[in-house]
C-alpha cells in the first residue's frame, strides 16, 4: 500500500469516526443512545405493533400512481397529502384525459375536506424544489377550489421534509418513495422499464389496510395542527383488514416540532436492529448508500457471517442526483469486507432494446432481511434521512409479503419468470446474479464499482456533519 492510500485510508477511517462519535453523543442527550447497542429484532420498542392489516406492496409508477389517483377519485370523509414535492400539472395516469394533481384534488375537494402539507424548499434556492417553485405550487393548489395547501419550512438547517405519504377517509393509506412530481425526473415507468429520455424510474410504494393507518394518520394530524394551526380528530383505527403485523417508523429532527420535542429515530432504530438480526440475506434497494452506521453492520456480516450462505444484494443508482461517489462512497469498504468470499453483490439498473439503451434510477428505498423483514417508505440510508429530515417507512415481519416483493424484484431485475428466481436467495444470487453481471451483453442488471478512495466515500457524511448543529 502506497503513501497516498495509507494517509487516505487514515483520514477515511477518522471523519467516519467523528461523525460516529457526534451522531452517538447527540441521539443520547435525546434519549435514543439505545439505538447504537447491540440488541438485534424485527420490532423497535420505541412504536407500537399493529396487527390485523394488508399490507400491499406497490412496484414502479404503473402500480403506485395509479392506486393513488384511484383512492383520492373515491374519498367519502377527506384526503391529506404530505410530501417533498408535489406538482398541479402532475398527471397520476397516462391515460389520454387523465386529471391532474389539482384537477384531481380539487374535484375531491368539492365533497371532502383536502388537506396537503409540502415542504417550503430550500431558503435559498440552491437545489428544488425551489421556495419560488412550492409557493406557486400552493397558490395553484387552492385557485379556485376548496383544497387547502400548506407550506411546511420547520426543517433543520439545510435538510428538508422528505416524506410521502397519502392517507384517505382514515382507512386506506400510502406510504413509499414516490413524489407526485416530475421535478428531478418523470416518476411514471413500467416493470419493463424501456429505453427513455433522459432515464427510466425504479420506485416502490405501499398501499396499507386495517389499523396501521390510524398511525399514518395521526402522523399526518400532529404535523398539521402545528403548521395550519387547525385541530383534527385523532384517527379511530380501521377494523382488521389481513394477516399481517406492521409499524410505522420515523425520522423526526429534535426541536422541529412540539409534538415531538426531543425528535424520534425510530426509523434508525428499526434498521440497524433488523440488519443486525439478519442470518442468511440482506436485500437493499436505495437511492444512497453513505451512511457510516448502516455500513458498519453489513461490513460485521461479510466479516463474521452468521450462517454459510449469508448473502448481501445491493440495488443502487449509477448517478443519482448528489453524484455517484456518495451514493455508493461505502461500496469499497464492503467489498474489501467481503474479502474475495462472493457474499457481496451491488448493481445497478439499466434499459435496452437492442438499439438503445439509459439508465434506470434507483429511487427506491426497500429493505428486506432473511425474508422476514420489510420496510419500505421514503428514507434513504444517508445521514439526511437517519437523523435530519422528516421520514416515514412502514415495517412488517410478515413473511408472505417480505418473501413475495423480493421474489417480484428479482424478477423484475433479472427478467426471469418468478419459477426462476424461487430456490434458496443464496443459490439465486450465485446462479443468477452474479453471472449476469459478468456476462458479455445487455442485461438490465450492471455491476457498481467500488469506490478507491476512502476519503471520498465521506463527502456526503462530512457535509451532513458540517450542517448537523
Amino acid at each position: 500500500m502506497g503513501l497516498l492510500d495509507v494517509l487516505d485510508a487514515k483520514l477515511g477511517d477518522g471523519l467516519e469516526s467523528l461523525l460516529c462519535a457526534h451522531h452517538a453523543r447527540r441521539l443520547r442527550k435525546l434519549g435514543w443512545g439505545s439505538a447504537f447497542g447491540s440488541e438485534a429484532g424485527w420490532w423497535t420498542p420505541r412504536r407500537p405493533v399493529r396487527t390485523g392489516n394488508r399490507v400491499e406492496v406497490l412496484v414502479d409508477g404503473h402500480e403506485v400512481l395509479p392506486a393513488i389517483a384511484s383512492a383520492i377519485s373515491s374519498a367519502r370523509r377527506s384526503v391529506h397529502l404530505a410530501g417533498w414535492c408535489a406538482s398541479p400539472d402532475f398527471r397520476l395516469t397516462r391515460e389520454p384525459g387523465s386529471p391532474t394533481l389539482r384537477e384531481l384534488l380539487a374535484s375531491a375537494a368539492s365533497r371532502v375536506p383536502v388537506r396537503v402539507l409540502l415542504w417550503a424548499g430550500p431558503p435559498v434556492p440552491m437545489f428544488e424544489p425551489t421556495r419560488k417553485r412550492v409557493l406557486a405550487a400552493q397558490r395553484e393548489f387552492t385557485r379556485d377550489s376548496a383544497v387547502r395547501c400548506e407550506i411546511d419550512a420547520r426543517e433543520r438547517t439545510l435538510h428538508c421534509h422528505h416524506e410521502k405519504i397519502v392517507v384517505v377517509d382514515d382507512e386506506v393509506a400510502f406510504v413509499g418513495g414516490m413524489d407526485l412530481t416530475a421535478v428531478e425526473g418523470d416518476r411514471h415507468d413500467t416493470a419493463e422499464h424501456p429505453p427513455r429520455e433522459p432515464l427510466g424510474w425504479h420506485d416502490i410504494g405501499t398501499r396499507l389496510h386495517g389499523p396501521i393507518v390510524a398511525d399514518v394518520a395521526d402522523h399526518f394530524r400532529s404535523r398539521w395542527q402545528e403548521i395550519a394551526g387547525e385541530q383534527l380528530p385523532a384517527a379511530t383505527p380501521p377494523a382488521p383488514a389481513g394477516p399481517s403485523s406492521a409499524q410505522l417508523v420515523r425520522t423526526i429532527p429534535e426541536r422541529t416540532y412540539d409534538f415531538a420535542a426531543r425528535g424520534e429515530f425510530s426509523l434508525l432504530d428499526s434498521y440497524l436492529r433488523a440488519l443486525r438480526a439478519a442470518r442468511s440475506l440482506i436485500y437493499l434497494e436505495n437511492q444512497f448508500l453513505w451512511s457510516p452506521e448502516i455500513t458498519e453492520v453489513l461490513i460485521d456480516k461479510l466479516r463474521n457471517p452468521p450462517h454459510p450462505d449469508f448473502r448481501t444484494v445491493l440495488v443502487l443508482p449509477r448517478k443519482p442526483s448528489n453524484g455517484a461517489d456518495t451514493t455508493r462512497g461505502q461500496l469499497g469498504r464492503l467489498l474489501d469486507a467481503d474479502d474475495g468470499n462472493h457474499r457481496l453483490v451491488a448493481a445497478t439498473l439499466s434499459s435496452h432494446d437492442g438499439a438503445t439503451s439509459s439508465s434506470v434510477y434507483v429511487h427506491a428505498k426497500l429493505a428486506i432481511v432473511d425474508d422476514r423483514w420489510l420496510s419500505i417508505g421514503s428514507a434513504n440510508l444517508n445521514e439526511h434521512s437517519l437523523f435530519n429530515d422528516t421520514e416515514v417507512n412502514v415495517v412488517t415481519d410478515d413473511p408472505d409479503v417480505a418473501r413475495d416483493t423480493r421474489l417480484r424484484l428479482w424478477s423484475e431485475h433479472l427478467q426471469r419468470p418468478l419459477s426462476d428466481v424461487t430456490g434458496p436467495a443464496h443459490d439465486v444470487v450465485d446462479r443468477l446474479w452474479r453471472p449476469t453481471l459478468t456476462a458479455p451483453g445487455k442485461h438490465r442488471l450492471t455491476a457498481l464499482p467500488g469506490v478507491s478512495r476512502r476519503a471520498g466515500r465521506l463527502q456526503g457524511p462530512l457535509r451532513g456533519l458540517l450542517v448537523d448543529g
